[in-house]
């Protein structure tokens, strides 16, 4: 069975960086057959170690848990988040860059 060890990037809805300090492993399975419920429209699958998903504090106990298990796995790295820097100010700078939308 196949896993994927990552750190999560936060949400669209979050401000902070809560819940996304730990490393996550997740299982891969694309040979799992999913199917549309006709009833309810749900998408059901024959193969739940899709809805398992551990979570970690560092990457090298996932690693070790990986490892430990037999598991065939991916670690993907997190990249870098880019921070722009603003001011209040700046909206209001004489030599203002941008077109004035207010």
């Amino acid at each position: 069975m196949r896993a994927r060890i990552f750190k999560p990037a936060k949400t669209a809805m979050q401000s902070g960086k809560a819940k996304s300090d730990r490393w996550v492993l997740e299982f891969v399975n694309t040979d799992a057959s999913r199917k549309s419920d006709p009833l309810m429209g749900w998408i059901s699958s024959n193969d739940t170690s899709s809805q398992v998903r551990l979570t970690f504090e560092t990457r090298d106990e996932a690693i070790a848990y990986a490892n430990r298990e037999g598991l065939v796995f991916s670690v993907e790295d997190p990249r870098p988040s880019k921070r722009l820097v603003k001011s209040y100010s700046a909206n209001f700078a004489a030599d203002r860059k941008q077109s004035w939308t207010h």
